[in-house]
C-alpha cells in the first residue's frame, strides 16, 4: 500500500506504508494494526513496542485469530521454532490482557 505525501520541496512522492499477515486468518493489514510475538532469547513473547529483535509474526488483536493461532502450528511456524507449553500459556496470558477477557 502506498500514499501520498510531500516532501520539503512541496513535491509529491509516494511513501510506502508496511503490511503484514495475521498468522492467524491469513488476512494481509497495516503493521501498525497487528500485535507482533517474537522469538527472542527469552522464548516466545509479545512485542510491546514492535522493534525488538527477533524472528517475528504478527496477529490481529481478535479472539478469533489468537484461537487459530495458538491452536495449531502457526506460531510454531512463522518463528521457525517448537513452542512449548510454558511459551504458550505465556501467549495465551498477553492475548488476554490484550482482548481485555478470559482466554
Amino acid at each position: 500500500m502506498t500514499r501520498k505525501a510531500r516532501n520539503s520541496e512541496g513535491e509529491s512522492s509516494t511513501k510506502r506504508v508496511p503490511l503484514r499477515t495475521c498468522i492467524g486468518c491469513r488476512v494481509t493489514d497495516l503493521k501498525r494494526d497487528l500485535i507482533r510475538i517474537v522469538r527472542s532469547s527469552n522464548g516466545v513473547q509479545v512485542d510491546q513496542t514492535g522493534k525488538q529483535a527477533g524472528r517475528g509474526a504478527y496477529v490481529h488483536a481478535q479472539r478469533e485469530c489468537w484461537d487459530r493461532a495458538l491452536r495449531g502450528t502457526q506460531v510454531s511456524q512463522a518463528l521457525r521454532i517448537e513452542i512449548g507449553p510454558q511459551d504458550r500459556h505465556r501467549l495465551r496470558g498477553h492475548a488476554a490482557v490484550i482482548l481485555g477477557e478470559e482466554f
